[in-house]
């Protein structure tokens, strides 16, 4: 039997005093107190499932931020499979429904004794120092855009094909879930054609950032990465930076080893992206946890 899919998240904010307060509910079902969560719709992303879920049980908009895993457990149905993020909450009103009857903002430690099951505890034990993350860079694989042998013009003003185009549809709808504001992208065509639908519903400008196409990057992989950091230190919230398969996996794994993480498998189709989470400061260092996610992928078929 198929283990049923559900997901959510570790709701977070920051009380009048500066202290990190996370949402814990209580589903008079169960009488039990939990993590928000629930059962994904059919064909649905997870990352989606989070935030719905989340808004659902808390009223609470949130901002995705770094995975924090999955729980396994059993119910009547079978197994049941929960992939959760962290989440910072921007903003909403709880209102009781026969589902969820209350919702209590709590610092770590009392939530934890709260909490009703282990798995709950566990996850919520692990988050240590992740709401220390400042800045946010979602660094995107441009869409498909066919074979560049295929194509006889100036290799920059090779476009998207109608997968590509699928491909920044699904980009689109999961990129503002981690609270995208800013745009920036290398000189290609595809590239850009990749984010100017998020451009447009944000009413922000597309930057061209030569320096991270693969051309400006190969010549000067410092100066690329120097300027993905600046990017990243600027003001104005997460910034997406769309770029090319010669770029993203070898400024992922130089950012990578030179914060001291594990070694990444670092992948790079298109139409993915990694979640690139940095702690304060602007320099590699500052680095504390890259996600990569390919949702987008299996559109191009």
């Amino acid at each position: 039997m198929p283990a049923l899919i559900a997901a959510g998240a570790v709701v977070w904010r920051r009380s009048p005093s500066g202290e990190v307060e996370v949402a814990v509910i209580h589903r008079p079902r169960y009488d039990d107190w939990s993590l928000p969560k629930g059962k994904s719709h059919a064909g649905e992303l997870l990352s989606v499932t989070a935030v719905r879920e989340v808004a659902e049980e808390t009223g609470q908009a949130i901002t995705l931020g770094r995975r924090l895993g999955t729980t396994r457990y059993l119910v009547p149905a079978g197994e049941k499979v929960v992939h959760y993020w962290l989440a910072l909450a921007t903003g909403g009103d709880f209102r009781p429904s026969d589902e969820v009857d209350e919702l209590r903002w709590l610092p770590v430690s009392e939530a934890l004794e709260l909490l009703s099951h282990l798995h709950d505890q566990t996850l919520l034990a692990g988050i240590g120092g992740l709401t220390a993350v400042t800045a946010t860079v979602l660094l995107v694989r441009h869409g498909d855009a066919g074979e560049r042998e295929d194509w006889h013009g100036d290799d920059d003003l090779r476009p998207l094909t109608a997968a590509g185009h699928r491909q920044a549809k699904v980009l689109l709808a999961l990129l503002p879930l981690f609270g995208a504001r800013r745009i920036y992208s290398a000189s290609p065509l595809r590239c850009r054609q990749s984010v100017e639908g998020l451009a447009a519903d944000l009413g922000v400008p597309t930057i061209i950032e030569t320096r991270l196409s693969e051309d400006g990057y190969l010549a000067d992989r410092a100066a690329g990465l120097r300027r993905l950091l600046e990017i990243a230190a600027e003001p104005g919230g997460p910034a997406v930076v769309c770029s090319q398969g010669g770029v993203i996996p070898d400024l992922v794994d130089t950012l990578a080893e030179s914060a001291g993480l594990e070694p990444l498998d670092v992948a790079s189709a298109k139409g993915s992206f990694w979640g690139l989470f940095f702690g304060a400061g602007s320099s590699a260092s500052a680095l504390l946890r890259a996600d990569y996610y390919d949702d987008a992928v299996g559109c191009s078929s």
